[in-house]
């Protein structure tokens, strides 16, 4: 994933693992009207949330294609800056 579509789809993937977020929420922070900038409908058109109907709350999760997806991301060693002499 490169790019600035990837890289907000990987900021999207992080905000959603650190709880639940209910579709309301995840449409109002997420959802865009942008066509260069459609992270909620990528990150659901390449299967890497889900939507779920728990208790009568619709919810917001990673697919396992997902998790994995963030959990390589957050292995992937950082690039060091460029240090000048």
């Amino acid at each position: 994933m490169t790019g600035p579509v990837d890289s907000l789809i990987l900021d999207l993937l992080e905000w959603v693992s650190g709880g639940p977020r209910s579709y309301a929420e995840v449409m109002e922070t997420w959802r865009t009207s942008c066509p260069k900038l459609p992270i909620w409908e990528e990150a659901n058109a390449r299967g890497l949330v889900s939507r779920e109907n728990l208790n009568g709350r619709m919810v917001v999760s990673l697919t396992p294609a997902g998790a994995a997806l963030l959990e390589q991301r957050r292995r992937k060693p950082k690039p060091e800056a460029s240090r000048t002499a």
